[in-house]
């Protein structure tokens, strides 16, 4: 199976969309611009969701849940927000259909069915949850107020991709109210270092910190905190984001509290967001031309074990030692697949499981049981060897922290490689064209000259990272003076 995938070198687009469908992560469905998550890409999103719903409720989040439609009144509240989203919305009209008199069999929308108000299917939250809020937050006793809710939004897109960009895809937003400007930013600021900790401890894909542009911050913030990862392709993608709302939303909708002094004061507010994109960055992150490599903290199986035998009494042998040991790999938490379908070769198992990105397989037959041993393969080096029996558990846990290390070194090691740093606007496009990446460079803080750099290269300001150094500099395409560096790169 692995063998008919494209090459990233040939088309790495065409070997992303293939690499999707084969290892049966996803598909395109009936409705344009959307995707069927199929049970493997869906268990991938699971293990992402546990943990990062873990890390929010440790830094004292709380899950709810908000209507999936917006009144037209109320979305178009927060006017930069509204404006922002407002060619990507889908809009609710009428609420019936009815047998449609002149084609027999078919429906019609019941034009007597009008809404009285337009509907907008959410492509963010802000709108609906801030008029909650107003009725919730009355004294400072009610703050901070920190809610999360998982669901699904819709934002109308063209042209799709599977995970990295559909028209409804799911994800978790965060939305907080707090009494003063400091304890907003604070959590913004938070928020974003729990990001950072997931892709890398997770993921083990590295990425920078940072600030958005003006240009591309989140309509509706005052500041947009991102976390910008590098795919194999040389283009960025910008993997979260966390953003320092002010009071926008709180004047839009009126949410105030009375203060400790008695005051009437409005709220200071934030959002943050991650999305199944991640399942997109973390195939472009680590997978091969053989297929999905997976780090073994989100792996759905962690260790495949095949075993080779002919006839039903090497089957039971093999099956008694494997037992053993599998549910001591259980107990210690690490999740194990025995496969024993005889409907498959073994040969055809190793492919299956290479090209889902297993990151230990494990194959037994009957001369290892006479030796004692197993052979184990580990799916990011592809190497193999033999080992005891008795070493097996020990063996495998040490393995798949190897596994996870080794895929976050390499991740680290190509971003450097893929870094340049530049100086004029002659170096800017070289990097550019003939080496992709981030591109470090000096720029004027205008938003003119950003235009004019993304239409000479297609590249952007991907964020101004968080340590980045004071430095005196020319901004490589105008010469005005510049005080600190930037990241460029074409991005998904």
């Amino acid at each position: 199976m692995s063998k008919k995938l494209t090459k990233r070198s040939e088309d790495y687009s065409k070997w992303y969309n293939e690499l999707v469908v084969k290892a049966d992560l996803a598909e395109n469905s009936a409705v344009r611009g959307c995707m069927v998550i199929k049970p493997y890409g869906f268990a991938i999103w699971e293990k992402m969701q546990a943990e990062l719903d873990r890390m929010f409720k440790e830094t004292g989040h709380e899950n709810a849940y908000f209507p999936l439609f917006v009144p037209k009144s109320l979305f178009e509240a927060e006017e930069k927000n509204a404006e922002g989203f407002a060619k990507e919305c889908a809009v609710v009209t009428h609420y019936r259909l009815q047998n449609d008199p002149d084609n027999e069999g078919k429906l019609r929308v019941d034009p007597e069915a009008k809404l009285e108000e337009e509907l907008v299917v959410r492509p963010t939250s802000e709108a609906i949850i801030w008029n909650t809020y107003k009725g919730w937050i009355q004294s400072y006793r009610d703050l901070p107020l920190l809610i999360n809710q998982w669901a699904n939004v819709v934002r109308w897109e063209m042209r799709t991709r599977l995970f990295l960009r559909t028209a409804e895809f799911l994800w978790q937003e965060g939305h907080t109210a707090h009494a003063t400007k400091n304890e907003a930013i604070v959590e913004a600021k938070q928020m974003q270092e729990v990001y950072a900790e997931f892709a890398e401890n997770f993921m083990a894909m590295p990425v920078i910190k940072g600030a958005k542009s003006d240009s591309e911050r989140f309509a509706g913030a005052e500041e947009t905190y991102t976390i910008e990862a590098l795919m194999q392709d040389g283009k960025a993608l910008q993997a979260g984001t966390s953003h320092f709302l002010g009071q926008n939303f709180a004047k839009a909708f009126d949410v105030k509290y009375t203060s400790k002094e008695g005051k009437q004061e409005y709220v200071w507010a934030t959002s943050w967001g991650v999305s199944t994109r991640l399942i997109g960055g973390l195939i472009m992150t680590h997978s091969d031309d053989f297929g999905l490599v997976l780090p073994p903290k989100l792996a759905p199986i962690q260790v495949a074990i095949v075993p080779i035998y002919k006839g039903d009494e090497q089957l039971e042998a093999i099956s008694k030692k494997v037992n053993v040991f599998a549910k001591e790999l259980r107990l210690k938490g690490i999740s194990v697949k025995f496969d024993v379908r005889d409907t498959y070769r073994p040969g055809a198992k190793f492919a299956e499981y290479e090209l889902k990105g297993v990151p230990i397989r494990i194959a037994i037959g009957n001369r290892d049981l006479e030796n004692n041993t197993v052979e184990v393969a580990r799916r990011d080096t592809l190497e193999k060897q033999s080992i005891s029996q008795d070493d097996v558990v020990d063996f495998v846990e040490n393995l798949l922290v190897d596994i996870q290390n080794n895929l976050f070194t390499k991740a680290v090691d190509y971003r450097t490689e893929h870094t340049t740093v530049v100086n004029d606007f002659k170096e800017f496009k070289s990097a550019i064209k003939n080496k992709g990446g981030f591109v470090s460079a000096h720029w004027d803080g205008t938003e003119e000259t950003e235009d004019r750099i993304k239409e000479y290269t297609k590249a952007t300001i991907r964020c101004i990272p968080n340590d980045a150094v004071e430095e005196a500099g020319a901004c490589v395409l105008t010469g005005k003076p510049s005080s600190r560096r930037v990241l460029f790169a074409k991005a998904y």
